[in-house]
This record gives C-alpha cells, sequence and structure tokens, in this order.
C-alpha cells in the first residue's frame, strides 16, 4: 500500500512560476502530488509541471492560459498569484508609467487570474486561492512608494474575495513574507553598495537572524493549498522570521 500524498488529484496553477518564489511553490506542490502548471512569462522547463505562457497584465493571455487549464483538466483547486515586481523609489521619482506598470502586475495581475480561475474552482466545489502581499503592506521601507501601495491593495482585495467566495467553500489568503532569498533581493543588494556589508545588517535586523528562502514560503503556501488550513481564509499571514514583531526597526 502506498501513502496517498496530501495533494494528489489536485490542480494547481501559480502566476509567476517560474520565478525564485513561484518556482519552489510549483515544486513542492509537485512532490506533493498535484497537477501544476506554472503560468509566466518566461517559458524555462520545469521538471513534471506544465508551463502554460501568460502575462498578467493581458487579460486576453489570462483567458487564454486558463481555458488551457480548463481543456487540460476541466477544473482548479488551488491558485497562487506570486507574478510580482518592486520599484524602489519614492513618489516624486516614480512615473506615471511606472506607476502603472507595478499596479497592472501585483494588483490588477492578481484580480485578473483569480475572476479566471473562479468559473473553474466552482467545478471543484471550492477551493483555495492564495494571493502575494508583503510586510510592506502593513508599514514602509524607505524607497518603496509604489510598492505599498500595491500590496496594501492587495491585503485589502483579499479580505474582500474571502468574504465574498467563502460561501461557496473558496478560501482566501494572503502571505506577507519579509526579506527572501529571490532574484528581486539579491538586485536590491547590488543596487545599495557593499553587499556583504548590507546582507550581514538585514540578517542581523531579524530576531531568527536570517532572512527567508523560497521553500520557507512554499511551506506556508502548501499549508494554505491543503486540507488541514481548511478553516483558514480572510487572513493576512507574514512570514519574516520575526522581523515586524520588533518594537523599533533598525534602520538599514
Amino acid at each position: 500500500m502506498t501513502d496517498k500524498k496530501p495533494l494528489s488529484g489536485r490542480i494547481a496553477a501559480v502566476t509567476g512560476g517560474t520565478g525564485g518564489i513561484g518556482k519552489a511553490i510549483c515544486e513542492r506542490f509537485r512532490r506533493e502530488g498535484a497537477v501544476v502548471y506554472a503560468l509566466d512569462r518566461a517559458t524555462m522547463a520545469l521538471d513534471g509541471i506544465e508551463v502554460l505562457k501568460m502575462d498578467v497584465t493581458d487579460p486576453k493571455q489570462v483567458d487564454m492560459a486558463f481555458g488551457q487549464i480548463r481543456e487540460r483538466s476541466e477544473k482548479l483547486d488551488i491558485l497562487v498569484n506570486a507574478a510580482g515586481i518592486e520599484i524602489e523609489k519614492t513618489i516624486e521619482d516614480t512615473s506615471l508609467e511606472e506607476w502603472n506598470h507595478i499596479f497592472a502586475i501585483n494588483v490588477t495581475g492578481t484580480f485578473l487570474a483569480s475572476k479566471s480561475a473562479l468559473p473553474l474552482m466552482r467545478k471543484s466545489g471550492g477551493g483555495s486561492i492564495i494571493n502575494f502581499g508583503s510586510y510592506d503592506g502593513f508599514i514602509a521601507d524607505p524607497g518603496l512608494a509604489a510598492y505599498c501601495a500595491t500590496k496594501g491593495a492587495v491585503h485589502a482585495l483579499t479580505r474582500a474575495m474571502a468574504c465574498d467566495y467563502g460561501p461557496e467553500g473558496i478560501r482566501v489568503n494572503a502571505i506577507c513574507p519579509g526579506y527572501i532569498d529571490t532574484p528581486m533581493l539579491q538586485s536590491f543588494f547590488q543596487d545599495n553598495g557593499d553587499i556583504n556589508t548590507l546582507e550581514k545588517a538585514i540578517r542581523d535586523v531579524h530576531p531568527m537572524r536570517r532572512y527567508g528562502t523560497p521553500d520557507d514560503v512554499a511551506g506556508l503556501v502548501n499549508w494554505l493549498a491543503g486540507d488541514e488550513a481548511r478553516y483558514a481564509s480572510g487572513q493576512l499571514w507574514v512570514l519574516d522570521g520575526g522581523l515586524t514583531a520588533q518594537v523599533q526597526q533598525m534602520r538599514l
């Protein structure tokens, strides 16, 4: 007799699925037995995971990608809205084009993917949508104005969706990471001087004395996607190594 994997028979879609966090989520879902679709502009090969080309800001591409999922799997149980970008500027330095672009990916992309996923989730009799907020949706790092605004919007959207679709058995939560070791974080290091000094300063400001990994995030996503989290909905799950538990933050 073989043990049934926790997500066996589940169909999962992950936007930004070939990126640092998205890829880790896809791979974790695959190990847990799910059929996984990685939705991304980049179409790199992932072992055991079908990659569908999709730009979250393009309604036609979003509809097409979820149409492909419908044709292949007929339903959807899990959606993770992991696609996102960061702009490191104050509002004075942010152009309207940049403002609209980050909202198109971080907020409108979450809206479009969720809107297309909902009919497929109804065919499953329910499901789990996991959005990506940020601890920057609660407090603000300097020079991240547009990014902070998008994450605050995702937090509010998450709560609204949980209220609207809970009666149909569709749970909606948001994960709010702190510093996670991704290409985005490495880009931040490279743009801000002495990399080694900055990396140490960031580690030291955390009570756990480290920043997170994509696998740390994937673990929480996996729990929220599965049956053990069946009563969890409408919540913003901060995953930051204790960073925001402190009374006062160190200025980095």
